[in-house]
């Protein structure tokens, strides 16, 4: 019997994500953050099944990431964006 894998199991961390490539949030992990800070990451929409597509980097430690959500742009911390887990869209 061969066990299909599921797309959560080529979830990848969203900093880790290639910029300019869309991906499906599968799951975060809000214990990594801060309450003020999952608080904000919840008030961007990010939540499971969004679309997410990180857009550029900063320039020092790469920080800030600038992702695109929905039709909003927002800049996270690198930090916050390793809590959030996403599926590489097609």
């Amino acid at each position: 019997m061969t066990v299909q894998p599921s797309p959560s199991d080529f979830a990848l961390a969203l900093d880790q994500l290639q910029l300019g490539r869309r991906g499906r949030v599968s799951a975060i992990d809000w214990a990594l953050l801060g309450t003020h800070e999952a608080a904000r990451l919840r008030h961007f929409g990010f939540d499971p099944d969004v679309m997410v597509e990180p857009l550029h980097a900063g320039p020092f430690g790469r920080d800030p990431l600038a992702v695109k959500v929905g039709r909003m742009t927002v800049a996270i911390r690198r930090v916050h964006a390793r809590a959030i887990r996403v599926v590489p869209a097609d």
